[in-house]
């Protein structure tokens, strides 16, 4: 005897839709659980800077630097070049600092719009040195890692024979017979030596790079030594570069500082922090106020720049250890 066949119950359309719709959506939410998002490079570099907590402390301190040189002079009610004239009655204290004059006065002008003049011209000082300075550097370093050889080592003994030129003294000399505005000349001169650590370190860069395979396969195609070094290979070392971009910052400042407080850098009617420091050097301890605040800037700008040169280190070298990922 044949059992007749058993029906089979009809599932309404509405509710086969609704049960799809149920099984997709569990699917993707499932998917995107066990889904690691994919980083890109420059995420991870990120990642690494936000993680080093002095390098991320020291960028928000500079900028708040940058702030007060840039636009604080915009927001002051007294000038870098005004002249203050001594109020009735008052006494030779009235230098000292007060509410109307946070940093004091020094010699007519008031420190605080000093301080922040000062400041920029220390900070435009500096970047035009290393936009120069770094310039110049990579592409004496990568021609010479890139080339070998002969090229190599001319242009590294002309390195080496920068190197042993005591700087501070050559832009000395070179700054002593500039007449008029005088920062932008000491930023030259100051370029013409801060080049060569730059060079060397993207000369072993090339050194190692040139011959991998990317390499290999843009010369097997028939790609110019020039498109090969600043299109293929230029590009991977953008890491070193940034760093001792930041890093020679810091060296910028604190040689035009050095220079200045000398009297060989930055010239009336420029200043920077330099000078502000070497007109109130003579009142260190009578009035401290004029010696002290522009050190106190400079010293920020210095470790900044410093701590922040080192948290970009450490997110560049995927070796290291200190910052994780």
């Amino acid at each position: 005897m044949i059992n007749p066949p058993i029906p089979t119950p009809e599932i309404d359309s509405d509710v086969s839709e609704e049960i799809l719709l149920d099984t997709l959506t569990d699917h993707d939410s499932v998917e995107r659980e066990f889904t690691v998002e994919q980083r890109t490079q420059w995420k991870t570099i990120a990642r690494r800077f936000s993680r080093h907590k002095p390098a991320m402390v020291s960028l928000v301190v500079f900028t708040l630097l940058v702030l007060f040189a840039f636009i604080g002079p915009y927001l002051w009610k007294y000038k870098y070049d005004q002249v203050l004239k001594k109020p009735a009655g008052a006494s030779n204290d009235w230098i000292r600092p007060s509410w109307n004059h946070p940093f004091g006065v020094q010699k007519g002008y008031d420190v605080l719009a000093l301080v922040m003049r000062g400041t920029q011209y220390s900070i435009r000082i500096a970047l035009v040195v290393v936009v120069l300075s770094v310039t110049f550097g990579v592409i004496v370093g990568a021609v010479a890692g890139y080339f070998r050889g002969g090229v190599d080592n001319a242009l590294m003994r002309f390195t080496d024979l920068m190197l042993v030129i005591p700087y501070l003294a050559a832009v000395a000399a070179l700054q002593r017979n500039v007449k008029g505005s005088t920062w932008l000349y000491l930023s030259f001169f100051l370029a013409m030596f801060a080049w060569m650590g730059i060079a060397r370190v993207i000369r072993g860069e090339f050194l190692s790079l040139r011959e991998k395979e990317f390499v290999e396969a843009a010369r097997s195609v028939g790609a110019s030594a020039p498109r090969i070094i600043f299109r293929h290979i230029l590009p991977n070392t953008i890491g070193p570069i940034i760093v001792n971009a930041t890093l020679a910052v810091g060296a910028a400042v604190l040689g035009e500082a050095a220079l200045s407080f000398l009297g060989l850098g930055v010239k009336p009617p420029d200043t920077s922090l330099g000078k502000i420091i070497e007109v109130g050097k003579g009142k260190a301890t009578t009035y401290p106020n004029e010696f002290w605040w522009p050190v106190l800037v400079l010293c920020l700008i210095s470790l900044t720049i410093n701590f922040i040169g080192d948290g970009l280190r450490d997110a560049f070298d995927p070796k290291q250890n200190r910052v994780r990922a």
